[in-house]
């Protein structure tokens, strides 16, 4: 992998990771004034695709054959990127604290080492082992450690689908492009991830409510379209147009262990914005994840041919084309 397609993912994953953690600071008014998660997600995920179609379109001029060569990848993207990992993580805190849903579910990054461990029959590489320690512990440190407690089985099963759901968002993102840009992947994903939460709500098996009047934000009375258009095109739009850009670039691993970086950046959002308490515990929770992101990206050794996690790699495919909410 060459140092400038490097630094482009590097840039583009952090770019992600702090438009998603942007997220919980702009929907939590909608959600206190009376929106379903349904309701609230499903708004944030169709007018985000209906705001990166555009620049889709453009992008797919003389291409359009990409979209169905990719049909499969898309549909995986909007079912369980979008979709599925929206419902399991709202469904985890329905009886399990927010704080122990967040951290379960930013395990993906573990979950992603230890599929590789099983495929490649390979034990992770020191580095990779250490930026995990690191990471978990930075995890800990910043969601707070009242995340590590007992908690409803059925909540941290639902938790657990949700890490899954992440993970695989990484995999379905880094997969070869098939000559299909990264925004219009994020665009059709959205879109079609939105039409069947709509569907799930509209038919009734999904609680779907949703207010419009006015909603309180830094302090005034905004209009209850101001929030969700911030968290659509930021929180979402740029946020996952620049995540799939960034796993085509890195590999899912490395791009989802800097993806962590979110849950930084959401405390750093509700302190600025939400008036919510930031400790030096989790300041220092932060630096633990940024040592983990530097330890697994200094691993020299490159990932063998059928890892999941770095399987679209130009260095073992030279030849292929180039909330605190859950973010997925």
């Amino acid at each position: 992998m060459s140092r400038s397609t490097t630094s482009t993912g590097l840039i583009a994953a952090v770019i992600s990771a702090v438009s998603f953690g942007t997220s919980g600071a702009f929907v939590k008014p909608l959600l206190e004034a009376g929106w379903s998660p349904t309701a609230a997600v499903t708004a944030r995920a169709l007018t985000a695709g209906v705001l990166l179609l555009p620049v889709a379109v453009l992008s797919l001029r003389g291409r359009w054959a990409a979209l169905r060569r990719a049909w499969r990848r898309i549909i995986g993207f909007g079912v369980i990127g979008v979709a599925a990992t929206q419902l399991a993580y709202f469904g985890a805190i329905q009886t399990v604290p927010v704080s122990t849903a967040l951290l379960v579910e930013f395990l993906a990054p573990l979950l992603l080492v230890a599929a590789t461990a099983v495929l490649t029959r390979r034990v992770p590489p020191p580095l990779v082992l250490l930026g995990s320690a690191l990471a978990v512990g930075g995890l800990v440190l910043v969601i707070g450690p009242g995340a590590l407690q007992p908690v409803d089985p059925v909540g941290l099963t639902f938790a657990f689908a949700a890490a899954i759901g992440c993970a695989a968002y990484f995999v379905i993102a880094a997969r070869p492009s098939d000559d299909l840009p990264p925004v219009a992947l994020a665009a059709s994903g959205l879109i079609g991830g939105g039409l069947l939460l709509a569907g799930l709500g509209v038919t009734g098996i999904l609680r779907f409510t949703a207010d419009f009047a006015s909603v309180p934000l830094l302090g005034v009375l905004v209009p209850w379209w101001v929030p969700l258009l911030v968290v659509a095109a930021i929180g979402t739009a740029l946020a996952y147009a620049a995540g799939v850009t960034a796993s085509s670039a890195l590999g899912s691993r490395l791009a989802s262990f800097v993806a962590l970086l979110e849950v930084v950046a959401a405390s750093l959002f509700a302190w600025l914005l939400l008036d919510e308490g930031l400790t030096p515990l989790q300041l220092g929770g932060g630096v633990l994840i940024l040592a983990g992101i530097a330890a697994v990206r200094a691993d020299p050794r490159p990932v063998p041919d059928g890892d999941p996690s770095d399987a679209d790699r130009p260095i073992s495919r030279p030849a292929a084309p180039a909330a605190q909410m859950s973010p997925r």
